[in-house]
């Protein structure tokens, strides 16, 4: 069967646990994306002959690990979508960065312009056009002799927004070479990782809670063994 990390799996939905490197969406590489391995994990499971319904909720950069979901029904595809719309799902993400905060819990406002070219954001004024404005919350959670573990709330869903808030205020992003780390991360994923998703269930009104596990690797395992420990 096609290797899917599911965490969750009901009859509209199913949420899975994304590897660094999966593309949510196609792009000029070609590669298989995520949805395609997800249809296919399905059609295997439920032995389905014909064409499997997946929808696209939301996205994760490539190069970022941990939940995400998908609607296997419209009908929840279109209520998932609202709910997002109306901010009622709450993101936590786990970011594992190279420099301390000068201030251990904040929220960051700033206004994000997106350079398609580039496939990058960037920190405008106000009243450039195309600025979005992006808020943050984030907390300081542990720390290692090299690098600090950060807790962050995505107040609204701007392209690259967290790797262009955190970097910022000279927190970059373990790995991450677009926003000025100093090194790659050995599977060329940086160290950003969605680590829960919780929303009320489009279909069963059940609140849903979804945790994923970090990345296999000494450092992730490190920080989520000595949380709070700062």
């Amino acid at each position: 069967m096609s290797s899917v990390d599911v965490l969750h799996e009901d009859n509209h939905l199913i949420i899975v646990n994304k590897s660094a490197g999966d593309i949510t969406q196609g792009d000029s590489t070609g590669d298989k994306t995520l949805p395609d391995k997800i249809k296919d994990w399905l059609k295997e499971k439920y032995k389905k002959p014909g064409n499997v319904f997946l929808g696209v909720i939301h996205r994760l950069d490539r190069p970022t690990s941990g939940v995400i979901a998908f609607a296997k029904t419209s009908k929840a595809l279109s209520r998932m979508n609202e709910l997002f719309k109306a901010k009622e799902v709450e993101k936590t993400y786990w970011a594992i960065v190279e420099q301390k905060p000068k201030v251990d819990k904040g929220t960051l406002v700033d206004y994000l312009k997106k350079n398609k070219s580039q496939n990058k954001s960037y920190s405008v004024g106000k009243n450039v056009k195309g600025a979005k404005e992006s808020i943050l919350d984030y907390e300081l959670i542990s720390q290692s002799d090299k690098y600090f573990l950060l807790e962050v709330h995505p107040k609204t869903g701007r392209h690259h927004q967290i790797r262009t808030q955190l970097s910022n205020i000279g927190c970059i992003i373990k790995g991450d070479l677009k926003y000025g780390a100093k090194t790659s991360n050995k599977d060329g994923g940086i160290s950003l990782h969605a680590r829960n998703l919780k929303f009320i269930h489009p279909v069963s009104q059940e609140k849903l809670s979804i945790t994923a596990p970090v990345p296999k690797t000494n450092l992730w395992h490190f920080f989520e063994n000595n949380l709070n420990k700062i």
